[in-house]
């Protein structure tokens, strides 16, 4: 009778743990947007709440990092999601065969520019910017800032999306001049981090009179903390546009979870938390409007943006003239 019962319990208990069992969706992102101060902890709470899953998301350096991860990984990989790419590297995610379509093709966005990708899925975009305090009067320039003993803190393109979109701001405004100003850059460069966590936080700490970060920035200190006190400086050259998206892993087996979150990513439950977690204007502006503070921002007079499909080629050349700059 004993080992009925017991049997018994552990059929139920067995039985039980199979109901309970959710299924889970990893979502591979940036270390900033999965911080207790970024978008990460509200998205995972709001969309659990209604998938009947376990949301996880898995910080893996900056955006650039995320591909090179996920090509080392390939089909093996844990990842359903990828959340963190920009218009610099869609491309060249798609190329490698990895990703699968959206299916998510009715959204009105609110860009600057059109969207007709079907493989990607944006969620906030913003213009690369230098940050500084207002107590310092700014370059109007990168030519201004090559000559000016300012001292800057930057990212790696190699395993940064702002690291990336500075030398293609570089490289749209410039062209061929690009290697020049980089070599006029360089010794204005503290050192190169690599990722924007790190040489944000350096630029607080004093160690940099500015730093590449966003138009959007100084957001954060003035809603965040209430203090005014930070600029992003204005270049007459215009400034490098970003949009920030998402991916469905083909190898996925959680493809339709994974399309969910998707469609979750575009709602106003996930866009309304963006201005004032990630920092960045939403891909679709949620019903609440944008955070009072945010009509105060530097609004560039010139967006500049290299096609998606030409940022691969641009980039390669782009990186040998930073890289040559930097070791002389």
């Amino acid at each position: 009778m004993l080992r009925f019962t017991l049997t018994m319990a552990t059929a139920l208990l067995a039985t039980t743990a199979i109901a309970e069992e959710k299924p889970v969706l990893t979502v591979y992102t940036y270390d900033s947007f999965n911080t207790e101060w970024g978008p990460g902890p509200a998205v995972e709470k709001t969309f659990e709440q209604t998938c009947g899953c376990d949301l996880q998301f898995i910080a893996a350096g900056d955006g650039a990092a995320l591909l090179a991860r996920l090509r080392l990984e390939g089909k093996r990989t844990k990842a359903d999601v990828i959340l963190g790419l920009d218009t610099n590297l869609t491309e060249a995610a798609a190329e490698t065969g990895l990703f699968a379509p959206s299916g998510i093709e009715d959204v009105t966005y609110d860009l600057p520019l059109e969207w007709d990708d079907k493989m990607f899925v944006p969620y906030d975009w913003g213009y690369f910017a230098f940050v500084h305090d207002k107590s310092l009067t700014p370059p109007t320039d990168f030519r201004a800032l090559a000559d000016s003993d300012l001292k800057i803190v930057i990212q790696d393109p190699r395993s940064s999306t702002p690291g990336l979109g500075l030398l293609l701001w570089v490289k749209a405004a410039y062209g061929d001049a690009a290697s020049e100003i980089w070599q006029g850059l360089a010794d204005n460069i503290v050192t190169v981090t690599k990722g924007w966590s790190e040489s944000y936080g350096m630029f607080l700490e004093g160690e940099a009179d500015m730093v590449l970060s966003y138009t959007t920035s100084p957001a954060y200190h003035l809603i965040g903390e209430g203090d005014d006190s930070k600029a992003a400086a204005p270049f007459s050259e215009g400034h490098y546009l970003q949009v920030e998206v998402a991916g469905i892993v083909a190898s996925s087996p959680q493809q339709a979870l994974a399309q969910d979150f998707l469609r979750f990513m575009v709602g106003d439950d996930f866009q309304s938390v963006i201005p004032t977690t990630n920092w960045m204007y939403p891909a679709v502006i949620p019903t609440s409007g944008l955070p009072e503070g945010f009509d105060s921002l530097t609004v560039p007079d010139t967006a500049l943006l290299i096609p998606a499909a030409e940022a691969a080629a641009a980039r390669d050349a782009a990186l040998a003239e930073w890289l040559d700059a930097l070791a002389r």
